[in-house]
């Protein structure tokens, strides 16, 4: 079964995110808030085709809040939450993008180059499966500064596994990221936003913290450009965490939805960052 049929069949499962109102996040800069539920949608049509233009390495090598190490270390300490991330803390308008179910050859790179236009970095969650099979893409958005987190092997319903298949899903894909990115994740998500106790301890022992998203823009239903747009621009706001998607299907909405209000967002004044901090 190709990718697209296997990412299609998968999302029809519905998980709800869970999300309520708490404490401080890692090093202050995540807090709780209210995330979105996942919904159902239609398989996604054919689209125009993307195309990517090489981007040179950048000069910003960061490294994360949460600390780094030798080769497969992991970080100590790392907290076992019982609810995901949603949404960030700090001052002046920050806002985070983040990209699950890639890397895709067809949409990630024009992703990347529209980043890389702007000068903006964003958050990729991975699954270990596509990360494998397009490594030079993780190299790509290693040296464009960018965050990449953990999404799984294979983009299962956590909630369904046993302890041992999630560490299975969760360390294969930190292998594959610490091979082809460079270093092992700090963050990871859970498909369809569906946590439990053992992805949190897992995902802990793994020294990794749960980020899930704030503003849904739900593109993985390609709803059209312009919804597309008009979800992220109306949600927009500090602390905001936005959901988009490279890869899973057609995702030429997502690329030309990000063309049109990345800009507008930088226009508005609006920060768009990641949870990293640059070492000099």
């Amino acid at each position: 079964m190709q990718k697209d049929q296997l990412f299609t069949r998968r999302r029809m499962l519905v998980a709800g995110a869970t999300a309520a109102a708490g404490a401080v996040g890692t090093a202050g800069l995540f807090v709780w808030g209210t995330g979105g539920q996942p919904v159902r949608g239609p398989a996604p049509a054919a689209g125009p085709p993307v195309h990517s233009v090489p981007m040179e390495a950048s000069a910003y090598r960061l490294h994360p809040l949460a600390g780094h190490g030798p080769h497969g270390a992991v970080p100590a300490r790392t907290p076992v939450r019982r609810r995901p991330l949603l949404r960030i803390s700090g001052r002046g308008r920050t806002m985070v993008l983040t990209f699950d179910d890639g890397p895709d050859p067809r949409y990630t790179p024009a992703i990347l180059d529209t980043l890389a236009e702007y000068d903006v970095r964003a958050m990729f969650f991975v699954c270990g499966e596509m990360a494998a099979s397009y490594p030079h893409l993780l190299a790509r958005m290693a040296d464009a500064g960018h965050v990449v987190g953990n999404h799984t092997w294979s983009h299962p319903l956590l909630t369904r596994l046993t302890r041992r298949r999630i560490r299975s899903e969760m360390s294969r894909t930190s292998d594959v990221i610490e091979d082809t990115y460079g270093e092992r994740p700090r963050w990871f998500r859970a498909p369809y936003g569906a946590w439990n106790r053992a992805a949190f301890q897992v995902g802990a022992e793994l020294g990794m913290e749960p980020l899930a998203w704030t503003l849904d823009s739900l593109d993985w239903t390609t709803p059209g450009t312009r919804t597309i747009v008009d979800r992220v621009e109306k949600g927009a706001g500090p602390g905001v965490v936005v959901l988009s998607h490279d890869a899973g299907g057609d995702r030429s909405q997502s690329v030309w939805a990000l063309r049109e209000y990345l800009p507008r967002l930088l226009d508005s004044g609006y920060h768009i960052s990641v949870p990293y901090r640059r070492y000099a």
